[in-house]
């Protein structure tokens, strides 16, 4: 009876927290039970962004597939090779990927700002209303299917539209994982948890091409579904951080709290009657600022290797399906199954990342060696690939662990270093808006990938993965300098920690 009780006032102290602002922390459960729930539910809600943002791929090579394959048109023995489109997509040059030249920047603009706003507002609001929103945006661009709109500007709007609240996603789920994990095992941590960027685009393929050859608006209207109910999900179930209180949104790195100033310190006295007075509130640091976090030691330098990095694996995000159907002449269903792969390689180079630089404590270095395989992976992929199912099943995994890997890394594990960075003093106000700067200028790349790839394509796929490989290096470069930091500065240490006992006495008592 008595159990019956206690866990009927958890349930009612959560229901009023969600009613006031915050889920509240019940004292009677673990913060691992709540970490738990925070990795889930941010995995699921991000999963779901990427699940959204997939069909376009899918959908591409039916909106504007090559008609002059399947005969002369039936209607009126024309010999027009966009007879079979779907209007406006099919009279070059509006086609479905010319979208990309609009909603690419301005995406990437609003996401360079967009950890700003989720720093001064709740995260768990940010997060579900932007969810909600792209779930509508997602759903109405399908709708031009059933409505019959043959506009183009109407398919654009809904882009753009779904551009900016997609913004609202990453800087948020990062800033929420990074409130309830420590640096000790961020990397393999995060790893792990980054996987669903790759889950997202698996499931997004797969739901996709159910109805691609059908009815492929559906492949728009379900996954917009998937990413409204998750985001009501997360608005009753998701907890921001382990100090938070219907008062403050964010508050001090957990690793800089000490066991006498944890949720419940040794006095009895709980941290949100500690915040509550007002000389604590009055010493509450204030948000960064977005030069103030363009300061911070490594920013500059990660945001500009993903910017490469990310140029490369969003054009395979949004080409790869199509580049199968043309060159190994598939169908659209089957070259979206196939390019799962890369996807499942994304995943496994995410937690290898992970693992490798929390072993060696070098994100920079790990960052390199990655970058440094995979120029020579996507040329192989592009001459030998397409020799044979098996060969191109192998090669897709590889491409997707060395393209992937470096970008999974800089945008959670490093993202997360930089954003409690040392020279913040402790100041945990800054983790949303570096974590948006570094993925607002990846996403940059991710607007150029596509579009660069739109324009050399007609010249030929080798000349597009010719640009890929470019890119890739530039990346590696952007790394090297960091990388050789992070060896000089380990084998620094190594030294030190090597030195005779006798010796490391002398020089602790300076004598």
């Amino acid at each position: 009876m008595e159990n019956t009780k206690a866990g009927n006032a958890q349930v009612i102290l959560f229901a009023s927290g969600v009613v006031t602002g915050h889920p509240s922390l019940s004292p009677s459960l673990s913060p691992s039970l709540y970490r738990g729930l925070t990795l889930v539910l941010t995995f699921l809600c991000y999963t779901s962004y990427h699940l959204s943002r997939k069909p376009i791929s899918i959908v591409k090579s039916q909106l504007h597939p090559n008609c002059s394959a399947l005969g002369p048109n039936p209607h009126n023995d024309s010999n027009s090779s966009t007879w079979c489109s779907w209007a406006p997509f099919g009279k070059a040059p509006a086609r479905c990927d010319d979208t990309s030249p609009v909603t690419g920047p301005i995406h990437a603009l609003t996401c360079l700002h967009s950890g700003i706003f989720g720093e001064r507002l709740p995260l768990r609001y940010y997060l579900s209303g932007g969810m909600v929103l792209s779930g509508l945006f997602t759903a109405l661009f399908g709708l031009g299917y059933f409505w019959n709109i043959h506009v183009l500007w109407y398919f654009i709007i809904m882009q753009v539209c779904n551009g900016l609240v997609q913004t609202t996603g990453w800087p948020s789920v990062v800033a929420c994982v990074g409130n309830w994990f420590g640096k000790g095992k961020r990397g393999l941590i995060m790893g792990i948890w980054n996987s669903h960027t790759s889950v997202g685009n698996i499931l997004g393929s797969l739901i996709a091409g159910v109805w691609v050859s059908s009815a492929w608006g559906l492949s728009f209207i379900v996954p917009g579904i998937i990413i409204a109910a998750m985001g009501i999900i997360c608005f009753f179930f998701l907890v921001e951080c382990e100090w938070c209180d219907p008062g403050c949104s964010r508050g001090p790195d957990p690793e800089a709290v000490t066991s006498n100033e944890g949720p419940l310190s040794t006095s009895g006295q709980s941290s949100t009657d500690r915040l509550d007075s007002p000389k604590e509130a009055a010493e509450e640091p204030e948000a960064i600022s977005f030069l103030g976090a363009l300061r911070i030691p490594g920013v500059v330098e990660f945001s500009l290797c993903l910017l490469f990095a990310k140029l490369v694996s969003y054009t395979f995000l949004y080409w790869l399906p199509l580049y199968i159907v043309n060159v190994a002449h598939f169908g659209a269903k089957k070259a979206g199954d196939l390019s799962t792969l890369f996807d499942v390689g994304g995943i496994l180079g995410g937690i290898f990342a992970g693992l490798i630089s929390d072993y060696t404590g070098g994100r920079a270095t790990t960052c390199c060696v990655m970058l440094i395989l995979a120029a020579p992976v996507l040329f192989l992929y592009n001459h030998v690939g397409q020799n044979g199912i098996g060969t191109s099943i192998a090669m897709l995994i590889v491409c997707g662990a060395l393209v992937n890997g470096p970008y999974a890394l800089i945008t959670t594990a490093v993202s997360a270093d930089l954003g409690t960075h040392e020279s913040l003093k402790g100041n945990a106000k800054a983790l949303s808006t570096v974590t948006a700067i570094i993925d607002g200028t990846g996403s940059i790349g991710a607007a150029l990938g596509p579009l660069l790839a739109g324009l050399i394509s007609p010249t030929g796929w080798n000349n597009v993965f010719y640009m890929l490989i470019a890119a890739d290096v530039l990346a590696c470069l952007l790394q090297c300098l960091k990388g050789l930091q992070e060896t000089w500065r380990g084998a620094l240490d190594k030294g030190w920690r090597d030195r005779p006992r006798g010796m490391a006495l002398t020089c602790q008592r300076g004598d």
